[in-house]
């Protein structure tokens, strides 16, 4: 049986295909069309799944699309009509959209299909499962737990913003569910959008700004309990209801009206271009905690309500992994899975595995993660990176033992070189996890300066997460389990940490940055925390050795690790993605497959052919 999963016209169009239950392949559409968030029907994911599997469309037996639409429609009817006469101009700006797009979703799959391959038959039968089914999909059917809590935290989908489900051998059950508008995601989208961050892709952002918020500070302590008094009611079971008098993403343009949120903190809403100002800080610091309180509250519950010891999360608040190490470290459950891909994108691989269990009624047979370390993208062959050399006169040293590979790039990188990794499958999901990766040295106290100003072109304070060997990861964080994904966030030891000047509290917020925290100070955040993916042999077993070497070279068997691209672009796909990337950033190798690339042996290019305006995220 062989059934193909959607999600598109959101945002993070993405497809997923399942050949007899299992994972075959999954891809963002945005890595094909170099758009970043492409919510489009995902035409070039899909070819990449059929081509992956060596499949024709008319090989297709369903078709699962990862929410409900016309559920959706109602919701926006509802609540235009429940705001009347608010929101009038946003409603005659949507209404053409839906009718034409998502209304009629069936005719526009059916259209996508046959753009795909003229020759459609159109006999694939289409299945909607709903948003929170599939994100809950996502999250249980690939975990290795038979029974499991299952929490979904999101925007909104059809009504639905947050669910508690019971995981049990092939069946979810919804137990309990948080109906729009009242949305924890929404909440944090709100503050994303105040600080001067781009809703549905700065959430992270703010997440990386919130340590620059002062701890214990009076300020941060007043912008939470005006957040409480005010805007937010927390409850008990980790419930909340939002306040609408204090937003406007209901009816309007906007997330919040800015002139009463301006008044209720005393500051104008941040601009993109305005500098960073302690208050930004702190007022992240804010929500960021009361989130980290909801997320523990929820977990409590569905603990309580399921009486599981293991715990899956879907959603796009299950991407907040500093709240997910606050989980993990109140020990409330025994394991918890996280899906990697665990906002839309993922929807797609979740609709898939709904229909296949739940409609299909297909048992589950494994007891272990089968998202193959979330390595479920395209793979280029030497082939295709010898075209790359071809097309543009590029000088490459091919080294065809892997170990010696990993031996000369480790003795690089510990020289301060730093390095575009591009090896097999591309990743699933919003991390690059060591195979579309640029690699550096932690040790180096100035790298963070030069990734963040010269290589990703992006805010200064944004912080770089490690991939390191599981041993390591016990050695310096005392981390315990496996984290494949980098999802959670954990401080490191008191003995690797350096002592703080003096001056510290009176510091500037940029001064602050370039503090050495610890003896790896390139991925140690301001709070001494870092992001930790931990690699495991048969996941990756090229990385695993480039680590150990780098640990023969170093010390320490842990790498900077963050995405192959720069500010504005998805992560590299291709050959001439990687290629281009390394030639327009100051990286000092490129390591495609077993092809070396040195930037000084590059051939003279004219500048401006590899310049480009980097905007946006």
């Amino acid at each position: 049986m062989r059934i193909l999963g959607i999600s598109c016209y959101y945002h993070d169009a993405a497809a997923a295909l399942l050949v007899d239950g299992n994972i075959i392949a999954a891809a963002q559409e945005e890595r094909f069309t170099r758009m970043k968030h492409d919510e489009r029907f995902p035409v070039h994911a899909i070819q990449y799944c059929l081509q992956e599997a060596e499949l024709g469309i008319n090989d297709i037996d369903y078709v699962a699309f990862y929410d409900k639409p016309l559920l959706k429609f109602e919701r926006l009817l509802e609540t235009y009509y429940a705001f009347s006469p608010k929101g009038w101009f946003s409603f005659m700006k949507s209404m053409p959209v839906w009718i034409k797009e998502k209304v009629f979703l069936k005719d526009n799959i059916r259209k996508g299909l046959k753009e795909i391959d003229e020759h459609c038959n159109g006999k694939q039968k289409l299945l909607f499962p709903e948003h929170h089914l599939s994100h809950s999909a996502s999250a249980f059917y690939p975990s290795p737990y038979t029974d499991a809590a299952i929490l979904t935290i999101d925007g909104v989908g059809e009504w639905c913003t947050t669910s508690i489900s019971k995981g049990e051998g092939n069946q979810i059950t919804v137990l309990k569910e948080l109906h729009f508008p009242h949305s924890v995601g929404l909440l944090y989208s709100a503050f994303t959008y105040f600080l001067g961050f781009r809703v549905n892709s700065g959430e992270y952002k703010l997440m990386g700004l919130a340590p620059y918020g002062n701890l214990g500070d009076k300020q941060v302590e007043d912008f939470k309990k005006i957040i409480l008094d005010n805007i937010c009611t927390v409850y008990d079971d980790g419930s909340i209801f939002l306040n609408q008098d204090y937003f406007t993403y209901a009816t309007g343009l906007r997330m919040v009206p800015d002139a009463k949120w301006e008044k209720l903190f005393g500051f104008k809403r941040k601009t993109e271009e305005e500098p960073l100002q302690q208050h930004h800080c702190n007022l992240g610091l804010a929500i960021q905690q009361i989130t980290e309180d909801i997320v523990l509250k929820l977990a409590a519950t569905a603990k309580q309500i399921t009486g599981s010891e293991n715990l899956c999360m879907a959603g796009g608040v299950a991407l907040n992994c500093v709240a997910n190490g606050k989980l993990a470290e109140a020990g409330l459950f025994k394991n918890i899975y996280i899906q990697p891909a665990a906002g839309d994108a993922g929807g797609a691989l979740g609709a898939a595995l709904a229909v296949w269990h739940i409609s299909l009624e297909q048992p589950r047979t494994h007891t272990t993660d089968t998202m193959q370390a979330a390595y479920l993208g395209i793979e280029y062959s030497d082939k295709e990176i010898i075209k790359i050399i071809n097309k543009y006169n590029a000088e490459a040293e091919h080294i065809e033992d892997d170990v010696l590979l990993t031996q000369c790039i480790a003795k690089e990188i510990a020289g301060g070189k730093v390095v575009g990794w591009f090896q097999g499958r591309m990743e699933f999901g919003p991390r690059a996890l060591g195979h579309r990766s640029i690699l550096a040295d932690p040790r180096n106290p100035e790298m963070q300066k030069k990734l963040n100003i010269k290589i990703k072109f992006r805010e200064g304070f944004r912080p770089f997460a490690p991939i390191m060997l599981q041993e390591e990861a016990e050695r310096l964080f005392g981390l315990q389990y496996a984290s494949p994904y980098m999802l959670f966030v954990h401080p490191i030891k008191e003995q690797y940490r350096k002592k703080l000047p003096a001056n510290y509290g009176s510091m500037s917020l940029m001064d602050k940055l370039y503090v050495q925290r610890s003896e790896l100070p390139a991925i140690t955040h301001i709070d001494f925390s870092a992001r930790i993916q931990t690699v495991a042999e048969n996941d990756n077993p090229l990385m695993y050795q480039l680590l150990h070497d780098f640990k023969k070279q170093s010390g320490y068997g842990v790498l900077i690790n963050t995405s192959f691209n720069v500010r504005g672009e998805p992560i590299v796909c291709s050959p001439d993605d990687a290629y281009r990337c390394f030639m327009q950033t100051d990286m000092d190798m490129l390591v495609m497959g077993n092809f070396v690339f040195y930037k000084e042996q590059q051939p003279e290019q004219d500048k401006a052919k590899w310049q480009r305006e980097f905007k946006g995220d």
